[in-house]
């Protein structure tokens, strides 16, 4: 039961992710993994499924599984003191606003990302060239460096193209279908249906009902078919989230579901643990540990950020909504010290990706997201490294609504995926009235997914719509606050 890749290549993966997790796994193990035949035992689940079990089956490190729950009573009994809530009053005009640059943010700086998210810088022979230094020469050859606007598509004679045409320079003209972009409008369609009592069952059926199925990448495919193995149209039968997450996902900390924060944030826009508390309904079905906090996380700086501007005091927030001593909170720690020591965004970058490689050291060669070549350090789409690109993005693009963007792509690694969470937060705090045209005005306000009931859209609709479920949200959460106070 792959589904996203090979069952052989689940199993590699699944290799380094038990690793990560602090498993001890023994060397006869990896051997007889190693011994596998990439192509001719790809399929192989007579030979494949026995190793798998039998990973799986490895006790878990004790000390590092009591410092990363993936419980929410669980999580908040290990979190730092926080704010909570914000207590943002805004007026309907200031809401509107607000509202209206978070979307237009999400939505520049994934167009902005898009033609070289992860592989996205191609070569003339197919090969695929990843990396910051492969991003920094295909603009250097084209009079572009340092990014300043969308990546043109002309050609350089230098044999590199990129990709996604509708999100280039010469072609843009709205936000073109995106799984960033789907994830948001799911959050806010699942409120709007559901209510601010949605259970992550509501997020599965709708995801079922509305995105299609090729649309669906890595932890989220995978347990997506965990869904549908387990229950009748995701709703009845035995799924639970401890086995939709886990059962065949080795993805379970990859950035799928730091993605997906955005829509509940702005619905929560104000109020941090609340924000978190949304992003965990959404995630713990499909991610574990740091999979989970890297959501909590910018649900709760994007929440905040409508309030506070300060890239600092808003990663402070963030950190206060997940576990203290997680691998994800110690590492942004040390990336908020990285960004004291360097002057500048790219020396701090090569410091935190020697970071990232200490925490994940190295990668399988032949992975097939990277069709082939091999991959050095820590997951290109994983959690931790991507949600410390934009966390230093924050700090060396001041918050600036465009700055902040193209620091966050010239950084690499999950390209789209950072312009967007970046673009949500600088937006929240701008406003659109403060939101730079250089970007978004060549989107002329306008996004059209892929996603059912949502063919085409505004921006601006978009922020009439979610300011309708903020207050919806408002009222529900201080009634239940007085009830559990009564109580």
């Amino acid at each position: 039961m792959p589904g996203w890749s090979t069952p052989l290549n689940l199993l590699e993966e699944e290799l380094i992710q038990r690793r990560d997790e602090g498993v001890n796994i023994p060397s006869t193990l990896r051997q007889k993994i190693a011994e596998l035949h990439r192509k001719f035992d790809a399929y192989n689940t007579a030979l494949v499924d026995p190793l798998y079990d039998e990973l799986m089956a490895l006790p878990d490190d004790a000390e590092l599984s009591a410092r990363e729950p993936n419980e929410l009573a669980e999580i908040r009994a290990l979190r730092p003191a926080g704010p909570r809530d914000l207590n943002w009053k805004p007026s309907d005009a200031d809401l509107l606003d607000r509202l209206h640059g978070a979307w237009t943010g999400r939505a520049s700086g994934c167009a902005l990302g898009k033609p070289v998210e992860g592989v996205g810088v191609l070569s003339t022979s197919g090969g695929k060239l990843v990396g910051r230094e492969r991003i920094k020469t295909y603009l250097s050859n084209r009079g572009d460096w340092p990014l300043k606007d969308y990546f043109s598509g002309r050609d350089a004679s230098d044999g590199l193209k990129i990709i996604c045409k509708p999100s280039q320079r010469e072609t843009i003209a709205y936000m073109e279908p995106d799984d960033d972009i789907h994830y948001t409008l799911v959050g806010l369609a699942v409120i709007e249906e559901k209510g601010p009592e949605f259970t992550w069952q509501d997020v599965g059926l709708f995801w079922l009902d509305h995105i299609p199925q090729t649309n669906i990448c890595t932890a989220e495919a995978q347990a997506m078919i965990n869904l549908q193995n387990r229950s009748i149209r995701g709703r009845h039968g035995n799924a639970t989230p401890a086995f939709t997450r886990r059962y065949r996902n080795p993805y379970r900390e990859w950035i799928g579901a730091q993605i997906r924060s955005d829509g509940w944030a702005y619905c929560c826009a104000g109020k941090p643990e609340l924000a978190a508390e949304f992003a965990w309904r959404d995630a713990h079905w499909t991610h574990e540990r740091n999979g989970i906090y890297g959501e909590m996380l910018f649900a709760a700086i994007q929440a905040a950020a409508f309030v506070e501007s300060d890239p600092r005091r808003l990663v402070e927030i963030g950190l206060s909504e997940i576990p203290q001593d997680c691998r994800l909170a110690v590492a942004a720690r040390k990336c908020l010290k990285l960004v004291d020591e360097h002057k500048t965004w790219d020396t701090c970058m090569d410091q935190v990706e020697a970071l990232c490689a200490e925490i994940s050291p190295s990668h399988i060669a032949g992975d097939p997201w990277w069709e082939g070549e091999p991959v050095e350090g820590m997951h290109a789409v994983h959690t931790i490294n991507n949600a410390l690109i934009c966390i230093l993005s924050m700090f060396y693009g001041k918050m600036d609504t465009v700055e902040t963007l193209t620091v966050s792509v010239m950084c690499g690694l999950d390209t789209d995926c950072n312009g967007a969470t970046v673009g949500s937060i600088v937006g929240a705090a701008a406003g659109r009235a403060r939101f730079k045209d250089d970007l978004a005005g060549r989107l002329n306000d306008t996004i059209r997914p892929n996603l059912i009931g949502f063919q085409e859209v505004t921006m601006k609709d978009l922020a009439a719509r979610t300011a309708v479920q903020w207050k919806r949200v408002e009222d529900w959460h201080r009634s239940r606050a007085a009830s559990t106070k009564s109580a």
